[in-house]
């Protein structure tokens, strides 16, 4: 028989917050593929478990290498255990390719339930949760984030993203940029942690409450767009979600396509516009 493929979800601050289940696995697991092995240490001393299985590394960098020897393991009847930093595996951590790969093979995979920063930020964000995508992380590179976020401009569900620390002030700021200024968001750091501090307010204040600088792990939950009928879109703000489309690398003529899509109009009125502001210097 083949073995079985276990995705345990590990505390995002607070070590109180390890499943039950976890420390079962943890003794019992014939290997426990960790994304850090000392701070799996440090996690199974905290929860006073000894890992009776084989640990190994899997990571960012060896998880395409890695992944084949843990499917033979699988194959051989071994139960396998996935456990990342922080949260549940393949939610912007490892586990995708060993999750697709054990499928492939019919290979049995289970999960222990954990905590999650997605969904906990969500919860505290006083934004709606009825509807909800996550994006991850966002391009490091300005032109490709800019890009990123015109993809979702018109999203209607509540946008959800992480974001290290020390690019939260321009990840705002291009939000800011694309969604507006007065779109409502909340930047949660540290949850769960000693420090725990959730910032809400329209993304222009929180993208200047940044700009003094933010520590901590960081979870960004972003309102949908609200619904518009073509009266709510004046010409300036015609102009302006063409030119954020432009920064992006689109042509004009396409911009103006999306634009006019967008905001329910013919292409001839955002046309006129985006000529009227360039005549006017504006």
């Amino acid at each position: 028989m083949t073995g079985t493929l276990v995705l345990a979800g590990t505390p995002i601050g607070d070590v109180k917050d390890a499943p039950p289940r976890l420390v079962e696995e943890l003794a019992g697991a014939d290997v426990v593929a960790a994304e850090d092995t000392r701070r799996l240490k440090r996690l199974t001393q905290a929860l006073g478990v000894q890992p009776a299985g084989r640990v190994v590394s899997y990571f960012e960098g060896n998880e395409s290498a890695r992944t084949p020897e843990l499917v033979e393991a699988l194959l051989a009847g071994s139960r396998v255990l996935l456990v990342t930093d922080a949260g549940m595996p393949s939610v912007s951590d490892p586990g995708y390719r060993l999750v697709a790969a054990a499928v492939e093979k019919d290979i049995k995979v289970t999960a222990v339930p954990g905590p999650s920063a997605v969904l906990t930020a969500l919860a505290l964000s006083g934004l709606p949760v009825d509807r909800f995508c996550f994006e991850g992380f966002l391009p490091r590179k300005a032109g490709e984030r800019l890009s990123r976020l015109k993809e979702v401009a018109g999203e209607r569900r509540t946008l959800v993203y992480f974001e290290a620390p020390h690019r939260l002030d321009d990840t705002l700021a291009a939000m800011a940029e694309v969604f507006g200024t007065e779109r409502r968001a909340a930047v949660c750091r540290e949850l769960t942690k000693t420090y725990e501090e959730v910032k809400r307010g329209g993304l222009g204040e929180l993208a200047a409450w940044a700009a003094e600088g933010v520590r901590g792990e960081i979870t960004v939950v972003v309102e949908g767009a609200p619904e518009k009928g073509p009266e709510e879109f004046d010409a300036q703000e015609l102009v302006r979600r063409v030119r954020v489309r432009e920064d992006a690398g689109e042509r004009r003529k396409e911009a103006i396509a999306a634009v006019a899509a967008e905001a329910g109009l013919p292409k001839r009125e955002v046309f006129d516009a985006v000529v009227a502001a360039k005549n006017a210097g504006a």
